[in-house]
């Protein structure tokens, strides 16, 4: 298959998946579980039915296992972990040599929206906890919301910002056009958490 029918929307990697970030993907992935400290890769990639392809070079190349690989309308995404960060960077190369591209040919991630809420009211806490997997929403929290595109960034934006600040993760989704993080905590924590996202994106590069 030529390059040129592939679109490389997203390569992130993750060096080491911080404990609350890892015990949310857990309550999510459909495959192999991942556990505090692994090293993992997202790549989203359109046609969507290529990850079927590479994921399963890329486990049989490698040690890295998959969490996850998801096909839906526009794109195709997936997720491999290990141990091992050399193994999960190798099984990074595997897929870019099959897909015969660059990490550089990714699309360069974007913040659609960021919108930090303080003293979040008791009602609004109760509604958006009926709807997130992980940490409870407390009144009176600061909470993080963050939207980037392609969807796979967020999963990077998540983890670092637990790396950078004490807060509760909430609630991360990956899959479709736009990516979506909540999280919440005391307000000096969300504006570290905030800055360590936008950090963490605009670190990348990729083709605009």
């Amino acid at each position: 298959m030529a390059a040129e029918e592939l679109e490389l929307r997203a390569y992130c990697y993750l060096d080491r998946m911080q404990p609350q970030y890892a015990s949310f993907v857990g309550t999510v992935t459909q495959g192999d579980l991942p556990v505090e400290g692994m090293a993992a890769l997202y790549v989203e990639m359109a046609p969507g039915n290529h990850v079927f392809r590479v994921v399963d070079v890329a486990v049989k190349a490698t040690e890295a296992r998959p969490g996850a690989q998801i096909v839906e309308r526009q794109f195709g995404m997936f997720e491999l972990h290990s141990q091992s960060q050399a193994e999960v960077l190798q099984a990074g190369e595997v897929v870019l040599a099959e897909l015969g591209l660059q990490a550089s040919d990714r699309i360069r991630p974007q913040i659609a929206s960021l919108q930090v809420i303080t003293n979040v009211s008791p009602y609004q806490s109760q509604l958006l906890n009926r709807f997130t997997r992980g940490m409870m929403l407390v009144a009176g929290q600061t909470m993080l919301v963050v939207e980037c595109t392609p969807a796979a960034y967020i999963n990077l934006a998540a983890n670092e910002a637990e790396k950078a600040a004490t807060v509760n993760l909430m609630h991360v989704t990956s899959v479709g056009v736009y990516g979506r993080l909540w999280m919440a905590g005391s307000e000096a924590d969300v504006m570290t958490a905030r800055d360590a996202v936008v950090k963490a994106l605009e670190s990348l590069d990729g083709r605009a």
